[in-house]
């Protein structure tokens, strides 16, 4: 299949039985019947493998441009499969601002098993250069980052890790396979939040990881398994079932991402605007030569003079919440929801003020968001 659009619709069905049923079945079980003491016909304890899952794997694996993919039962589970694969006294490099779940599970839990980290600024890839010492052995950055917006040259840093043979991870969360493909671009672990776009109607709780190396998803595997955090059968299906409408959702919600910030660019309670698909964007050039499609996430910073709360609390069409890449538009404030565990100085140092607003526009009519947004913009100023 050599279009994204039908393998979205059409990928995971490998694995028809005499039924020939269109849709994936749900295979509720723990475990599965030996067909003698020494053939497993490659099922044997569920958490091992699991066929409704496998189908889903192939299919990310499919997407994401790779070979092999793992399904978790959380975006948290996936990245922290993904971070497994340093042992301790490595370093990992990670680039610019990440995800507050993030930043927590490096400070809280991999720091206790002796994996350092750093979180380093940079600029352009070559800047990785200068924090490269004998200890670090990977890389770990999002792009576009949670929530400034800034994009990351993927391509770029994959170069100067290969040269210094570090392992490369990427969230690629705010974008989906549909948009931005980092293993075609040289990366070596993709992980995703399929609860966000993958999933796409906020009731799914999933991560992926995914790979083009055979040695390296041999890893995972025995990682996947051996710390448990598989996705389970049902919502594996209920993934499948999502990833169909992928392309009709991000298409309408890529549609009124750039109408949004257009808007939003040009009133007056607005200081800044972050969102790549503006020609105004720093990352705007970087964003076109490395995805599909410019993205559907992007945040804003108000004036001074207006207050956050009042604003959020006098939306009407857009839903409050700390997720994102649902078919409903959601809002939220960075500073007290997603990245609220990051420490302040920390936050701000990287963009992350109390006046940065979070959007994620989903595939409602266009000029009624806008309409939204504007009446909550006059009702918030002081």
């Amino acid at each position: 299949m050599s279009s994204i659009d039908t393998l979205l619709v059409h990928g995971a069905n490998d694995k028809v039985t005499y039924a020939r049923e269109v849709n994936v079945p749900i295979y509720l079980t723990a475990t599965f019947e030996q067909k003698s003491f020494d053939d497993h016909s490659g099922y044997g304890y569920a958490r091992g493998n699991n066929p409704t899952r496998e189908s889903l794997e192939h299919l990310i694996a499919a997407l994401e441009g790779g070979k092999h993919a793992f399904g978790f039962a959380s975006g948290m589970a996936a990245t922290s499969a993904a971070l497994s694969l340093f042992s301790a006294g490595d370093k990992v490099l990670v680039i610019g601002m990440i995800y507050g779940g993030t930043y927590g599970v490096l400070n809280n839990v991999f720091s206790g098993f002796g994996i350092k980290w750093e979180l380093v600024d940079i600029d352009k890839s070559e800047d990785l250069e200068q924090y490269i010492t004998d200890d670090v052995k990977g890389v770990f950055f999002e792009t576009p980052v949670n929530p400034t917006l800034k994009v990351n040259d993927i391509r770029g840093i994959a170069s100067v890790a290969k040269k210094h043979s570090l392992l490369t991870i990427v969230d690629n969360t705010f974008m989906s396979p549909f948009a931005q493909r980092p293993l075609e671009l040289g990366i070596d672990v993709v992980v995703e939040s399929a609860t966000k776009y993958l999933g796409g109607h906020s009731d799914i709780i999933a991560g992926i990881a995914a790979v083009n190396d055979d040695k390296l998803a041999e890893r995972l595997h025995m990682i996947q398994a051996l710390q448990g955090g598989i996705i389970q059968p049902f919502d594996a299906y209920q993934l499948i079932r999502s990833i169909k409408t992928l392309g009709v959702r991000v298409r309408q919600q890529t549609y009124n991402a750039g109408k949004i910030a257009e808007f939003l660019a040009g009133n007056e309670a607005v200081k800044t605007v972050h969102y790549p698909g503006l020609e105004s964007d720093p990352g705007y050039e970087l964003q076109k030569s490395q995805t599909d499609y410019p993205g559907a996430m992007l945040s804003f910073e108000l004036a001074d003079g207006y207050c956050p709360a009042k604003f959020l609390d006098s939306l009407k069409i857009f839903t409050l919440g700390a997720s994102l890449g649902g078919v409903e538009s959601l809002i939220g404030h960075p500073a007290t929801t997603s990245h609220r565990s990051i420490p302040e100085d920390v936050s701000k140092k990287f963009g992350i003020s109390d006046l940065l607003i979070r959007v994620s526009p989903g595939i409602e009519d266009t000029q009624e968001l806008i309409d939204d947004l504007a009446q909550a913009l006059k009702l918030a100023k002081k």
